[in-house]
């Protein structure tokens, strides 16, 4: 997280639990979701693009940063509420996390498409408590996650909870080979190669753990009328979370609309 510049202290007190079996209910309060804007801008920034990259990009091309930046960010609409879902998610699992640190790819950075959503497994993150050195306390953290904004036709939770199965079949493998691959010629930040062949190669290593979430992130004025989705037996090789935001589709776009205007021409 000290990538990003996100103090964690400050956005624990927005994901309160209200229940934990047999499904994470978050109930975010509105005070909290209302600062987001401010408390998130710099690291929804960096999740797109680091500093360095965003300066030096600048200079190449003769553009300013703001311009840079933009060409980075998605459009308002679907795919801007499924990323501001997945970075949420990548936040709460390092606050679940703390005081270990977690560490993960900025797959954000690796869109071929701005318009749309990055490729495989949405959220994949890592605890190493020994790193350079292996042990049986490693785990990895996999989500997939749905997010519901406005009124409309999908089912956050029930295709949260069915995509998750396929992180846990055969995405998960694909999304750490594909990772690894974009490693050897682009930045996904703190993340090493030799960090994602930890899991990778884990037949060569004391065995890791790997935990599995479905996380469905629902406007508060929609989410009681989705819980009906939810499950009634907690799950054996998953976790669901559902995370109620009072005015969702605001929240997100005041997120972004704040990110764009943390760029000054003269520094990042």
């Amino acid at each position: 997280m000290i990538e990003l510049n996100v103090e964690l202290t400050d956005l624990f007190q927005s994901f309160p639990h209200e229940q934990n079996v047999p499904y994470v209910l978050i109930r975010v309060p509105a005070e909290q979701a209302g600062a987001w804007a401010e408390l998130l801008s710099v690291p929804l920034r960096r999740c797109y693009v680091t500093d360095q990259a965003l300066e030096l990009n600048s200079l190449r091309t003769g553009q300013p940063k703001s311009q840079v930046l933009a060409a980075k960010l998605p459009d308002p609409g679907s795919t801007m509420s499924g990323d501001f879902g997945e970075i949420l998610t990548y936040l709460y699992h390092a606050i679940q996390e703390h005081p270990s640190t977690v560490i993960g790819p900025k797959k954000w950075r690796l869109k071929q498409d701005r318009t749309k959503p990055a490729p495989y497994s949405d959220v994949v993150q890592f605890v190493l408590p020994t790193w350079p050195n292996a042990s049986e306390a490693d785990k990895l953290l996999c989500s997939e996650v749905k997010t519901k904004a406005t009124n409309g036709g999908s089912s956050p939770i029930s295709e949260a909870i069915a995509d998750s199965e396929k992180d846990r079949t055969s995405r998960l493998a694909k999304t750490l080979v594909w990772l690894r691959e974009r490693a050897l010629g682009e930045d996904l930040g703190s993340t090493t190669i030799d960090q994602l062949n930890r899991f990778i190669n884990a037949t060569d290593f004391p065995p890791a753990q790997k935990h599995f979430r479905a996380v469905a992130i629902i406007s508060a004025n929609l989410v009681d009328g989705e819980l009906a989705d939810a499950p009634v037996e907690t799950p054996t090789d998953h976790t669901v979370v559902v995370i109620s935001v009072p005015e969702l589709k605001n929240v997100y776009e005041s997120a972004f609309n704040a990110t764009l205007a943390t760029i000054s021409e003269g520094g990042a």
